[in-house]
């Protein structure tokens, strides 16, 4: 319960600073939001990068499992 009348005056900060008022942060919030975004870009790529890595590992070892099951599997039709 507190999390949420916590959140819910933050969110009412947040608004109240971007509109136009003694606040006025609008311009402010504009300028962080140009400014993060080529580093959230390369962050979100780093992460995809990570991703394509594991999902290539994991192809290659589920391609050696296969190989090893259909080895396993013609060994025990010639005993």
């Amino acid at each position: 319960m507190v999390a949420l009348i916590v959140g819910a005056i933050l969110i009412a900060f947040a608004i109240f600073a971007c509109v136009p008022g003694p606040l006025s942060w609008w311009a402010d919030v504009i300028n962080f939001l140009k400014g993060s975004l080529p580093v959230l870009a390369a962050f979100i790529g780093v992460i995809a990068v990570f991703i394509g890595f594991a999902d290539i590992k994991d192809r290659l070892e589920a391609k050696r499992e296969e190989a090893e099951e259909a080895k396993q599997a013609a060994s025990d039709k010639k005993e």
